[in-house]
Parts: C-alpha cells; sequence; structure tokens
C-alpha cells in the first residue's frame, strides 16, 4: 500500500482563534492535506455535512455551537470523520466526554503542528491496518482495493469512508470468524479509547446499507444474536465455546 501522504486527506480546521487556526491550516496544507476552515461551531458543522472531511480538528471552546455539541451532532450523523479535540483545558474529564462523544483523539493548546500530524497519520494506519492487508481483498461481489483506498460492489465504486473499510477489511480478513463488538472496537479505536462498543452497532448498520443486496436480510455481514457479527457463514455449533 502507498505511503499514508499518498492518500488524499481533506481536513476541516474550526477553530475561532485566528491566529491558532491560520497556524494549524497552513501546517496542515505544507504537510500536503488538502485544508478547510472555519471560524465558529455553526460555519464548521455546515461544512462537514456538506464536505465529509477525513479528519475534523475541532475546538471544545466555540462560540455558538460549541465542541462538545459538534462532536455529537457528527457521531449521531452519517459523517465518519476522524476527530481530533483541541482545548485549552488540560482537565481529564473534558478528554473522556469528547472521546466518549466520539473523538478520537485530543490535544491540549498550545501544541505542536508537527504532533497533531502525526497523530492523524497514526490514526489512519490504525484505522487502515495497511500492515495487515494485501493490495486488496475480496468477498462475494465486493472487492477493498488498499492500494488506492477504493471499495467496489462488481464495477460500481462504493463511497466508503476509511473506518468503514477498515471495519469491512476486518470482516473480510476473518471470514466465518464470530467478531465481538469489544474486537471490533478495539481494532478500530485502540486498547486504551473511552467510549463503548454500541457505537459498532451504528457502523455496521451504516456499512450494510452500502454493501447489502438487503441490509434487512444481510448476506455478507451476518448477526450472531447476543454475541456479534460475522463475515459469510458462520457455523455456531462448530465455534468454540
Amino acid at each position: 500500500m502507498n505511503a499514508l501522504s499518498d492518500i488524499d486527506v481533506d481536513v476541516l480546521v474550526i477553530e475561532d482563534d485566528e491566529v491558532t487556526r491560520r497556524y494549524t491550516v497552513a501546517s496542515l496544507a505544507k504537510a500536503g492535506y488538502k485544508v478547510m476552515e472555519a471560524a465558529s461551531g455553526e460555519e464548521g458543522l455546515s461544512i462537514a455535512k456538506e464536505q465529509k472531511p477525513t479528519v475534523i480538528v475541532l475546538d471544545i471552546m466555540l462560540p455558538g455551537i460549541d465542541g462538545f455539541e459538534i462532536c455529537a451532532k457528527l457521531h449521531a450523523s452519517e459523517i465518519d470523520s476522524i476527530i481530533i479535540m483541541l482545548t485549552a483545558k488540560s482537565e481529564d474529564v473534558d478528554k473522556i466526554r469528547g472521546l466518549e462523544l466520539g473523538a478520537d483523539d485530543y490535544m491540549v493548546k498550545p501544541f505542536n503542528p508537527i504532533e497533531l500530524i502525526a497523530r492523524i497519520k497514526a490514526i489512519l494506519r490504525r484505522w487502515l491496518r495497511a500492515h495487515q492487508y494485501k493490495d486488496a481483498h475480496e468477498f462475494m461481489d465486493i472487492r477493498i482495493d488498499f492500494r488506492n483506498l477504493k471499495t467496489y460492489k462488481g464495477d460500481v465504486e462504493l463511497g466508503l469512508t476509511p473506518r468503514e473499510i477498515t471495519l469491512l477489511g476486518l470482516f473480510m480478513q476473518n471470514k466465518g470468524k464470530l467478531l465481538s463488538r469489544d474486537d471490533l472496537y478495539k481494532s478500530i479505536y485502540g486498547e486504551a479509547h473511552f467510549g463503548t462498543n454500541k457505537v459498532i452497532d451504528v457502523y455496521v448498520k451504516r456499512l450494510r446499507e452500502k454493501i447489502e443486496n438487503n441490509p434487512h436480510e444481510p448476506s455478507i455481514i451476518r448477526t450472531v444474536w447476543g454475541k456479534g457479527y460475522v463475515c459469510g457463514a458462520y457455523d455456531e455449533d462448530a465455534a468454540p465455546n
């Protein structure tokens, strides 16, 4: 798979402090990212809904809608962006609240843009699990091209987000194997992330809507009630207790 710098990554910076915003935008652009910016929560939310960026750098203390509310709205919507929250506060309670609302990481201001870029790359690597994958994975009529970060159903390209590609890749890599919500959650977010594995149900639902012929009767990602999910056929009698 190509380096992360070869992947088109759109970043939206939502920050009301002009100096911090300009410096962050310039640093991200210099690193090769396509960068958008917003000076208020309302403006940022509007851009996020329209552009669906790969990454959102989100200040907590914003005029109007604050970062916590934006994070919650994004998490409840169809927008599946990496969210890195920024704040001048360092209290653990703010960090935990942001992560529980769906943020992927958290940085305290003032911060070094080089560290921000490093964290973005680290999250992308964790999501894509590039070192585990071949150039492509296939199952039934679905194919993931990891080299170009594209997913196809037959000859039709599907608009999967990086998180959805990661989730689908995990299923394809473990065909026939039961994966619990905990298994999937830790693979996507890492061991130390605060939050609930119930979010996996939301991502599976969205993924099914994009890849299944009938999302209500899935044949690719099946539910094993009370236990988790499985890609393809699952023999519960043959599974270990």
